[in-house]
């Protein structure tokens, strides 16, 4: 099994950029695929971004694609997501998820999550 706890959300401008990190703890993080989703209220869990164990693939919403980076460091154990150019519909609870199977953009593909970490653009 693999622990996550997400960490670098808050109150941003629009405009404006944040990093959030995923630590993970338990089995070696190399061995899972990584994931961010977002839930703002009222709303289903979505995807974000995700990326292969190893070798660095990635997939992006197209939401996000150009502005939003993922990222990891299998030596750190951590998982990044790099938000630029903040929007107000960014506005959400970010979750990082990790699969041990060839998961991409669904919430059921991903067996551990994180507690999520807050993420508020306003002016």
């Amino acid at each position: 099994q693999v622990q996550l706890v997400e960490s670098g959300g808050g109150l941003v401008q629009p405009g404006g950029s944040l990093r959030l990190s995923c630590a993970a703890s338990g089995r070696p993080f190399s061995s899972y695929v990584m994931a961010w989703f977002r839930q703002a209220p009222g709303s289903e869990r979505e995807f974000v971004a995700r990326i292969n164990a190893i070798g660095g693939g990635t997939t992006y919403a197209d939401s996000v694609k150009g502005r939003f980076t993922i990222s990891r460091d299998n030596a750190k154990n951590t998982g990044y997501l790099q938000m630029n150019n903040l929007k107000p519909e960014d506005t959400a609870i970010y979750y990082c998820a990790a699969s041990s199977y060839g998961a991409v953009r669904s919430p059921s593909d991903y067996g551990y999550w994180g507690q999520g970490t807050q993420v508020t653009v306003s002016s």
